[in-house]
């Protein structure tokens, strides 16, 4: 009998010893993964903040074209041509 569990150990062994590096890289690589998700989170809301000041930015820009005395007036001519070829 004791020759028998000298032959299974080494093998019943060697199952566990790859069983237990399988767990172990699986939890290494879940934790890679919970780490890098921590840092690109923060990356893309800086992204969104600077995506958003450009808007601002560019909607300003507009405003201020928009009110100029020259575009107001193209504007305007756009606008009553069209009302004048419906109507």
């Amino acid at each position: 009998m004791t020759k028998r569990l000298a032959r299974l150990r080494p093998t019943r062994l060697a199952g566990y010893g790859r069983a237990l590096r399988r767990r172990s890289s699986v939890l290494a690589d879940r934790r890679l993964r919970a780490a890098t998700a921590v840092r690109e989170a923060g990356m893309t809301t800086a992204e969104y903040a600077i995506g958003t000041l450009a808007a601002c930015g560019f909607a300003a820009l507009l405003v201020t074209i928009l009110r100029g005395s020259i575009v107001q007036g193209l504007l305007l001519g756009i606008i009553k041509r069209a009302l004048a070829l419906g109507g």
